[in-house]
This record gives C-alpha cells, structure tokens and sequence, in this order.
C-alpha cells in the first residue's frame, strides 16, 4: 500500500469518524482498528460460523462467504477512498481475481476429468474389484487406507475418500466399528497422500501456482506423509475385528473409451507440469489444453453413440453403477447411452469452487485492510517461523486449510524451501485432527451419517497428533539440508 502524504490527513481525518487508521511499522495503511476494518472481521467471523455449521444448518457454504466478500470490498473501497488511494483496492482485488481465475479453471478442468472417469466406470469397477474379492476386514482396513493414500495425489482427496469409504460401507455391514475405523483411516490416508503432490491438495496446488516450491520439490513430503499415515492407520488397526465379512458380489464394468480418458488425465497432468516448468506459462494453460482435448475425445465418443440402438430416454451424467440397465437381447443399453462432456462439467463441485472465490475475496480484503500484516508479525517474528508453520496446521483442523494457506501466501513471509514444505505438509494433514478439519471428513460423515461422527473421530485424535508431531520431526530430519 502506498503512504499517506500530509496532505491527505487533514483529508482522511474529517472522513473518518474513529481516530483508528494507525500507521504500521512499515509506513503502509492500517486499517485493522478503524470501524470498516472491525466491522469487516465481524462480518468475516459470522460467515464462518455459517460455514462450519453447515452440516446443521443444511446452507451451502458458499452463500455466506460470497455474500461477505462484497461487503468486505466494499469497505476495504469505502477505507481506501477515505485515504485518497481511490485506485489502489481495484489493484488489489484484480490481483485476487487473477489468483482465483488460475485456481478456478484448473480445477474445473480436474474435476471434469474426475467426473469422466467416473461416469465411465473406473471409480465402479474398482470398487466392485475389491468388494468381490473376499478380503478380511483388516486386508480391507489396509487396502483402503493404503488405495486413499496413493491415489489422492493425482485425484483430489474428496472424490478418494467417498469411494474408499463405499467400499468401508459396503463391506463392513454390520460392523459399525470397523466402519468408523475405517473411515477415519481414509481421511487421515487421502489427506496424508494430497500433501506430497501438487495436485493433490488445493493447498499444494496453491503453493506450486505460487512458485513457492518446484514440482519435484513436494515430493520430498513422500516419507513425512506417509508417516502421518501410517502412526495412526497402525494404532486404529489394533482395534479391527479379525473377522470375515459377509461374501458380497457387486456388478460393474467399463464403458468405452475409459482407460482412454485416464490416458488424457495423465497427460494433461504432465502438460500442466511441463507449461510451468519449461515454459514458464502458468499450469492451468495445460489443464485447460487438456480440457479441450478431452472435449474433442468427447466429440468422438457422442458420434460413435449416434451408431448404437439406445432408449428413447436418456439420463445423462449418471455413473456407470447407477445407471438405468436396459437388457434386451443381451444388449446393454445402459452403455449406449451418448456421451455428454458437459454433463462431467455440470456435475463439478461448483459449491466448492464458488467457496474458493468467498474466501480468496475476504482473505484478500482482509489483507488490504491490515490484518494479515498483523498475523504476520505475530505468527512469523514473534513465534519465530517453524512455530508458526506447525501452528498453521493446528489451525486448519478448526478452520478450512484454504483460507489459512491463502493468508500464508498473501503474508508472503521470508521463508527457504524447507519452511515451505513445511507449511504445505501440516495445512495438508492438519485438518485430519479433527473430522471437520477438511472436506474429506466432512463428506464422509455426511455419507457414513451416525456411524462416522465428530465425536467418534475425536476419540482418535491423539493418534493422530502422534502422526502429525512425527511426520513434521521427519520432515525437519530428511529435509534438514532445504532450511
């Protein structure tokens, strides 16, 4: 922020009624006492109150924060126009709309690919594969667990954790408490398994997009990860029933063009890695290329459907499993049904995605009024900056992990290599503390509804600070050499 000039304070003082725009130490605006500051953080606090109870109220989380967003720009606009920098939270918000935008059309362009594959039967056949296969529960317990953990780095650890926990579900019947085990197991895995990659975690994704971190860098967090896995997903194990589940058979199979469209996510991913390593472009440029070959593949697969007899109601965007069959004549109809890509875009989290844009906007206009400077000095010079980066996880577990890394990032704190990958490990994992500390438990409560429950997580939490404290002591151990 720019300085205020003499003759601006006579200016600034008979437009603001509190005497509270104090300078800070660095000479730019501070807004943090001033009523448009005070009256932004209550607006901020009681939006998130709405957030974390949405699971109660049943209101989507990203009415309240966008809503919110434009009140907090529109004081940061009221603040900065009294201080005679008419232009300068237009700067502000176009840099945060510009952050959002990258964000926004790659993940679009990942949740497509997800919802793809999804609506060709990968996630259906691969569920059905371990279902049928007999296991015990605790080769279930093991199998989940370790399936969440190393598939969340390349798919997001939300869809990870609603399949494994399926298969949690379908297996364990009657078994509540293998249910519950195995359902924290697969948060705590999918968390754990999105913090090593950059495309694993919007944190990660955020960092990397930053330029905080190279590619290859994340994957230093591969053994810290596991470790924060592995403490935990080994002291729940001791409480698995060793008992054989039920004999179930589920049916599923594989449309046309399936592993296709993983080989187009597989290489849109490494575009998107080679746009920002070799061309210094930003990644989302080939996200987005990815997308639209996707699309094209799309083309193909709606003119080859042309060719195939199918019902005359269709009901496109459904998933392979629960699609509608159609038997006559040995004829699967369900498999002719066309194929439509933007029925994959349509069923994107966009709830998800609109929450993004509330919060980026009401951290950014946080920052523009002052509070982030504050945080900062608080967080990284007075705790000193490891404190604050194991901090920073802690935090997370009560607040969504986004909003804290986006304050990070837009503090911008003088940090090496080795502190960055620290915060980007505990952001990652810290919201496996507590059930509501990432949206991976939040969807697994609401789909594991009374079996899986805060308060059943929370009878787990200490194991989980075990793994927690270890991964960050292995992490400052292997990766001594990056502070």
């Amino acid at each position: 922020m720019k300085t205020v000039t003499p003759k601006l304070s006579a200016l600034i003082l008979t437009l603001i009624p509190f005497p509270a725009l104090a300078a800070a130490t660095d000479s730019t605006l501070d807004f943090t006492a001033h009523w448009t500051g005070i009256v932004s953080i209550v607006f901020f606090v009681a939006a998130y109150a709405l957030v974390i109870s949405e699971e109660t109220i049943h209101l989507r989380k990203s009415k309240p924060v966008m809503v919110v967003a434009g009140i907090i720009w529109l004081l940061v606009s009221v603040a900065y126009t009294a201080a005679g920098q008419t232009e300068a939270a237009s700067a502000i918000v176009r840099h945060n709309l510009l952050e959002y935008g990258e964000l926004f059309l790659f993940l679009l362009a990942a949740m497509t690919y997800i919802n793809a594959m999804e609506e060709r039967g990968v996630f259906d056949t691969l569920r059905a594969w371990l279902v049928n296969r007999g296991f015990s529960l605790l080769v279930i317990y093991w199998i989940t667990g370790l399936l969440a953990f190393v598939i969340s780095p390349v798919a997001d650890n939300l869809t990870t954790a609603l399949l494994m926990a399926t298969v949690i579900m379908a297996v364990g019947g009657k078994y509540h408490g293998f249910v519950a085990l195995g359902c924290i197991n697969i948060v705590v895995a999918a968390n754990a398994g999105g913090a090593f990659s950059p495309f694993g975690d919007i944190t990660t994704l955020m960092v990397w997009q930053e330029g905080k971190l190279d590619f290859l860098q994340f994957f230093s967090l591969i053994v810290p990860s596991t470790v924060n896995w592995i403490i935990p997903a080994f002291i729940m194990s001791l409480k698995i029933p060793r008992q054989q589940p039920d004999p179930l058979q589920e049916e599923a199979s594989l449309a046309h063009g399936a592993w296709f469209v993983v080989g187009l996510f597989i290489a849109t991913i490494a575009m998107a890695v080679s746009f920002h390593n070799v061309l210094h472009l930003p990644p989302v440029i080939g996200m987005m290329t990815g997308l639209g070959l996707l699309k094209l593949f799309g083309y193909y697969l709606k003119q080859r459907d042309k060719l195939l007899p199918r019902p005359g109601d269709e009901d496109l965007g459904d998933t392979a499993l629960s699609m509608e069959s159609y038997d006559q004549g040995g004829y699967d109809y369900s498999r002719a049904m066309r194929y439509n890509i933007f029925k994959s875009l349509e069923r994107a989290e966009w709830d998800t995605l609109m929450f993004f844009y509330g919060i980026i906007l009401c951290v950014g206009g946080l920052g523009a009024l002052g509070y982030l400077a504050t945080v900062s000095e608080i967080f990284y010079v007075d705790l000193g900056t490891t404190y604050a980066n194991i901090l920073v996880g802690l935090v997370s577990a009560l607040l969504d992990n986004i909003p804290v890394m986006f304050a990070v990032l837009t503090m911008d704190p003088a940090m090496n290599s080795g502190q960055w990958l620290l915060v980007t490990l505990t952001a990652g994992v810290g919201g496996s503390l507590l059930s509501i500390g990432s949206v991976a438990g939040v969807a697994v409560m609401g789909q594991a509804r009374g079996i899986y429950t805060f308060m059943t997580h929370l009878k787990w939490t200490w194991a989980i600070a075990v793994g927690y404290a270890a991964g960050i002591a292995v992490h400052m151990l292997l990766n001594r050499h990056l502070f």
